[in-house]
Formats: structure tokens, sequence, C-alpha cells
């Protein structure tokens, strides 16, 4: 296993508040504790205190997953859930079609190793990872595909509303259609098999709580859709605070624009921060509602982005959630009004970010005198490293010879004037240098074309169309060439509470 570590800020490929979070720069205004273990053990004891309906949630889960081949752990996982002792690591995500881009992999495998390090620290508790199902979303055109080798896969439905109750219609042939471009190999054959188990269900919602089972069951996954008309029962007074009072949208907006003074804020905050996802729609409510509908129905309120996550720590004995920095940022949105409701705010974990680099590819890599660190280098800056070190083209040690001779001409005279004259001029001697040594770095390419373009074929598999590949890849390549042993490398090397990206090259199963 070759593996290499590099800080966010350096890989300039995330956002502001990310690499200030990770650095531990953010003022703690925006959050309640930092991602330290040492921080975890007053998170535990502040959840403690809160009052979870543990028998509920019990009753819940045991509902949701009563048709599924839970493994051991999974169901000892639900059964602990009913002692005070037990508290939840969680992370959610779309319904993306065959679990979407790698990220999706990604939280879960951070949910799971994070409750196994929360184990180890405190074994008087028990941590147990838990997977929230964004099933009432109905933003389907961000879940209806995948991206492979190059090419976009699409599910095609006319269904409309909260895509958790879409029917799978119409997915069979999105599989048919990728069976085509996969080889024989047992590992292709078998993640069609899982894929077509999985999407043979009545529901996308059904479907895509068999796929994280069939992938993370063994490791202990509890998941969760909190669409449930029991569950929302403990909504309803955060309903009639925002949709019956409108109490919630001054308390969000006062956090949000200190947020946006410093960074960009995620999520937009309205009057109301709910929809009606009654007669197969999902609409939003701009307007009061009266307390008895509230009362009498509170499973056609669906909570939008900032109103979730109050939710989420309402019905869980959550005491982490790890999310991507988007969700972070919007997390950040809440603090306030998390101490106006008196619920927790847990410990924002931002998820791993992994980036795979297939042993084939690192040895060429190094073969062209280049170190996985370089990976974020941008195409030219690779380019011109490769040929510097395969030529005598560099052209530094003439640049510091003219600097030295102009800066000697400076130092000859005190004239103002003439001083900026002369600092002019070399620049200009420096620009033409530079010019000169990009014609000669050009024809060096057109030498050299083959390891150029070897570069370019490694860097486009690391950066799909220009993104992380983790924003854009889905299991299936990686699932084709490792098979189980992909996400049990992950299960191995992810440490949640390390704040670097990690570059992974694990040798061919």
């Amino acid at each position: 296993m070759q593996k290499h570590k590099i800080s966010y800020s350096d890989t300039q490929s995330f956002s502001k508040i990310v690499q200030m979070y990770t650095e531990e720069k953010v003022s703690d205004k925006f959050y309640n504790r930092y991602p330290n273990i040492n921080q975890f053990e007053d998170q535990i004891k502040e959840k403690q205190s809160s009052n979870i309906d543990r028998d509920l949630l019990y009753k819940v889960l045991k509902n949701q997953n009563s048709t599924l081949q839970l493994s051991k752990k999974t169901e000892q996982n639900i059964e602990l859930l009913r002692n005070k002792n037990a508290f939840t690591i969680t992370t959610g995500h779309q319904l993306c079609l065959f679990t979407g881009p790698l990220y999706f992999i990604y939280k879960i495998v951070s949910a799971i190793n994070l409750s196994k390090q929360l184990t180890q620290s405190f074994p008087e508790n028990n941590f147990i990872p838990v997977f929230w199902m964004a099933s009432e979303d109905h933003d389907f055109e961000e879940i209806n595909h995948i991206n492979l080798f190059g090419k976009k896969y699409h599910w095609k439905t006319n269904q409309s509303g909260i895509v958790g109750d879409f029917n799978t219609s119409g997915i069979d042939s999105v599989i048919n259609d990728i069976e085509e471009v996969l080889d024989e190999s047992e590992n292709s054959k078998k993640i069609l098999r899982i894929f077509r188990k999985c999407y043979s269900e009545k529901n996308l919602s059904e479907s895509s709580r068999l796929l994280v089972n069939e992938l993370f069951g063994k490791y202990g996954i509890v998941i969760l859709d909190a669409n449930d008309k029991k569950l929302k029962q403990k909504l309803i007074p955060i309903i009639k605070e925002d949709v019956g009072n409108q109490n919630l949208h001054s308390i969000i907006s006062e956090r949000t624009e200190e947020l946006s003074d410093e960074f960009k804020s995620q999520a937009f905050v309205r009057n109301i921060n709910f929809f009606n996802i009654s007669e197969g729609k999902r609409e939003r409510i701009t307007k009061k509602v009266s307390e008895d509908e509230i009362e009498n129905n509170p499973e056609i309120f669906s909570p939008n982005v900032l109103i979730r996550p109050l939710y989420q720590e309402l019905i869980l004995p959550n005491i982490a959630y790890i999310g991507g920095g988007a969700e972070i940022a919007y997390w950040m949105q809440l603090k306030t009004v998390f101490k106006y409701l008196n619920i927790p705010f847990p410990i924002l974990v931002l998820r791993n970010s992994v980036m795979w680099m297939e042993e084939r590819d690192l040895k060429k890599w190094r073969k062209l005198g280049l170190k996985m660190s370089d990976v974020f280098r941008s195409a030219d800056d690779l380019y011109k490293k490769f040929i510097l070190e395969k030529s005598n083209i560099n052209l530094d040690l003439e640049k510091k010879k003219i600097e030295d001779i102009y800066c000697d001409l400076e130092n000859k005279t005190s004239d103002i004037s003439l001083k900026q004259s002369i600092k002019s001029e070399a620049m200009k001697q420096i620009k033409s240098l530079e010019r000169l040594e990009k014609k000669l770095i050009k024809l060096e390419k057109e030498k050299h074309e083959i390891s150029i373009n070897q570069i370019n074929k490694i860097k486009n598999k690391l950066f799909p169309n220009n993104v992380l590949q983790e924003r854009t890849d889905n299991i299936i390549s990686f699932y084709l060439n490792h098979g189980n042993k992909f996400i049990e490398t992950l299960m191995e090397e992810i440490n949640p509470l390390d704040t670097n990206f990690l570059i992974l090259s694990p040798e061919k199963n």
C-alpha cells in the first residue's frame, strides 16, 4: 500500500471554510466542539442530558429494517440504541443511483470508523454508525445518473415528488447498458448482481436501503428513513415554531449573515423552511398553517436543508455529524437556533476525502519523475517539471544573473526615477527570458509527446473533466479491479479525525 497525505489548503481544491475548519481557524461561535478525540467526552455528557425517545426510535428502526437480512452487528446496534449509553455517529446523503459519486462511500466509511474509534476511547459507551436517507429530497436531476468511463448513464422517468417514493422501473435498463461496457470478470458480475438485487425493490428508498446494507451491513451500519409518521410526531414543536409562528427565520438569518462575512453561506433561509409532501408532490409552504393541521398531519411536513439537522438531533442520540464542506457550512448557520430550541449541537466532522490511484498509474507516474504529492499541480506545471528534469532548459540561473546585474546598477544611483527605469528594464529582460523558456519547453514537449500524453492520461483519471475523482467517479470503476477489497481498504486506511486529503495506491487484488 502506497499512500500520501496533503493538507486541504495545499490541494487548492476545497472551499475556504474547509481549509480554515481543518486548521482550527473558524470561530467557535459557528460550531460547538472541534472534532478532536478529547472533545467527545463533554459532547457525550451533553447529549446524555437530552430527552431522546429511544423506544420510538427502536420500534421505527425494527419496522423499517424488518425485510432486510441484517448482519448480527447491525441487529446488535439497533438493540443497543435502547440503552442510555448508546450514541450515534450520523452521516447522510441523497439516494443517488448506484451510490452516485465516490464520496457517498467515503461518508459511510468515515461514520463507521469514527464509531470504532470512539468505542475504543470510551469503552463504557456504545457508538453506532447511522446512515440517514434523504428520501424526501425532490431534486431528481442530482441523483438520476452515474459517471462511468467518461460517460453518463441516466435513469429516465417521468415521476415527480419526493424521490424516495419513486418506483424503480427503468433502472434495469440502465444496468443493462452498463453491463455492455463491463468485462466478463467475477467482480463485474458481482456488482451487477448486487445492483439487480437491490433495485428490484418497490421504490428508491427501499432499494437504497438494501444497497447500503449490502455494501456496509457487516460493519454494523444502521439505516434510517426519517420520512416516518411516528418520528414526525417529534417534529411538531419545530413545525409550529417555523410554519406556525415563523420564529426561526430571524434567528438563522442573523447567524447566516455573520457566517457570510467570512465565508459563502450554503443554504438560503426562508420565512418558512418546510415543504408539503401530500398527494405525491413536494411543494414549498409559503403561508402560515394552523396548529390543528400541524398536530393532525405532521407527516405531510418535510423539512428543508436547514431544518433537517434539527429533526435529526431531535430523534437520534447523536454526538457527531459527518458531512462534506457544503454541509458543514450550512450546519454552521444553525448553532444559535439549536440553542434557542435547547437541542445539543453535534460535533461537525468533515468527511474524509480520498483519491484512488491505481498501482499501474503510480508506477508510470514515478517513472516520469513525479511524486504522489504532485497530483494537484496544474498540467502545465507537471509538463514543465518533467521537461526540466529531462533537459537543460531551466533558465532560473540566467534569471538570477539578470536580477543581480540590474540590482548592482540600481545600487549605483540614488535617483528615484532612474531606479524605476532600471527595475522596469530588468522586468522586460526577465519576461523576455520567460517567453524564450516557454518556447524551448514547447519544443521539448514535442520530443517527449508519449510521456506528456501519459501525464495527461493519469491526470484525467484523477481529475475527470477537471473535477476531483471523488465528486465524479462511481464505485463500479474501482470494484472491477478490487472487488470487496476496495471497501475493505478504505475501512483500513480512513481515519475520520485526520484533517488531511488522502491519496491511496493499493495493490490490485
